[in-house]
């Protein structure tokens, strides 16, 4: 007996109207469709983020870790959710999003608002990524874990300090053994220069340490229209410590940090964003007052904090000659 002859043999012993096969099939499909129509996340271009004039005036004599700040578009399908002092990066993709940095805590509520503010449901963020283990960065992330339901990936230099909220002991800027924000539970490792995949997204991963220990940059490629650019979110490349600590007596941390720069130097890199706004002029790019693209981005970037180490070598240096 075929299909449809079982289907109506059964409908008949129900004492229900059989209704044709066919139209069961396609009510199916279109449900399905519906569906999944549903669950898909917006598109980039649908969004709708502040206009950066807005930005301007909102954060105009701010620029703290917490200082509130609305969403505003940075290129194509990259955003900037964070505050006015920090970056926190929100790349869109065709499967969900990807999340990198999560200001400090206090900010957490904020950036899960200018989220759902653009447009997104904090559920179409699949996976949180990291700058590096400092609280201005990653006080957030347990926050928005906890909200997104997002997976966190992170180098295994970074994990132990993200999932306890402690400095490492050899980061230069720990001060004592009290967790300095909530730790995160990271999901998976990645490695230095994998690619992480979240449908049409390929974000790789890049171990850049010397500000801390598990510093990671990021790069992929980003189009708005027919214009292409390659971004790299460049992690902090500051030589910056707690008081008395003498980057000269680590030759470890300076390697660390003349590696890094290596690396930013030679990605391929036209549109560079960093973890403090102000590190790559991002505010004043956006607001057309210098170029937001630039072939030598990343080189420039990399030459700067090479020159302001060297700076603070010689000072160091100084100082200890007048001991």
């Amino acid at each position: 007996m075929g299909k449809q002859h079982r289907y109506r043999a059964a409908a008949r012993r129900l004492k229900v109207q059989p209704v044709p096969l066919r139209q069961l099939l396609l009510a199916a499909t279109i449900s399905v469709g519906i569906a999944a129509a549903t669950d898909a996340a917006p598109s980039a271009v649908s969004l709708r983020p502040a206009s950066f004039a807005a930005h301007e005036a909102q954060c105009a004599g701010k620029e703290g870790w917490s200082d509130p700040a609305p969403p505003v578009r940075i290129f194509g399908n990259v955003f900037d959710v964070g505050t006015c002092g920090i970056t926190v990066l929100l790349v869109v993709g065709d499967r969900g999003a990807v999340l990198i940095d999560g200001a400090t805590a206090e900010a957490a509520p904020m950036i899960a608002s200018n989220i759902e503010r653009l447009g997104l449901r904090l559920s179409d963020i699949k996976l949180l990524l990291s700058s590096h283990e400092h609280a201005d960065h990653a006080g957030g992330l347990r926050d928005l874990k906890r909200r997104t339901g997002a997976r966190m990936l992170a180098l295994a230099a970074a994990r132990p300090s993200l999932e306890s909220g402690v400095m490492a002991a050899n980061d230069p800027q720990r001060d004592g053994e009290q967790p300095a924000f909530w730790g995160v539970r990271v999901d998976r490792l990645v490695r230095d220069g994998e690619v992480v995949r979240l449908g049409s997204l390929r974000l790789t991963a890049h171990a850049t340490a010397g500000h801390a220990p598990g510093g990671t940059s990021w790069s992929w490629q980003s189009c708005e229209d027919r214009a292409c650019h390659d971004l790299v979110f460049a992690d902090s490349l500051s030589a910056v410590s707690v008081d008395g600590y003498r980057f000269s007596d680590h030759a470890e941390r300076v390697a660390a940090l003349k590696g890094s720069f290596a690396t930013v130097a030679g990605l391929r890199c036209d549109l560079v964003i960093t973890p403090h706004p102000s590190a790559s002029d991002l505010y004043a790019r956006l607001a057309g007052r210098a170029a937001l693209v630039n072939p030598r981005a990343c080189a420039d970037l990399a030459a700067n904090s090479a020159a302001r180490l060297d700076e603070r070598l010689q000072k160091e240096r100084t100082a200890g000659r007048k001991l």
